[in-house]
């Protein structure tokens, strides 16, 4: 069973399931051993952000702490801030496929 203990704010995670299928997300908080809210900035917005169980994510090795100290401290962070630092990582899954 795979466990949130390992996550950080701010990882790049990509959905294995659900209608959200290949998206790349990032994780903004972690909820419990099980589950993290995570968004995009486009489908799934900063104050709505999407519950998904750690088992429907594929997780990557890259943090983007930038992100994690702008949302502790709550300052310069929008949905368009959150588009712009996922665009690099979609376009390379577009590449990919």
């Amino acid at each position: 069973m795979e466990l949130t203990t390992d996550l950080k704010i701010g990882q790049i995670v990509k959905s294995k399931a659900g209608r959200d299928k290949e998206r790349i997300f990032l994780i903004c908080q972690v909820v419990d051993e099980q589950f993290v809210l995570v968004c995009d900035g486009n489908l799934r917005k900063l104050n709505n952000p999407k519950k998904k169980k750690v088992k429907h994510l594929m997780i990557y090795n890259t943090v983007l702490t930038e992100f994690a100290e702008k949302l502790q401290c709550n300052k310069n962070l929008n949905d368009a801030y959150v588009k712009k630092l996922l665009e690099p990582y979609a376009l390379k899954e577009m590449e990919v496929e």
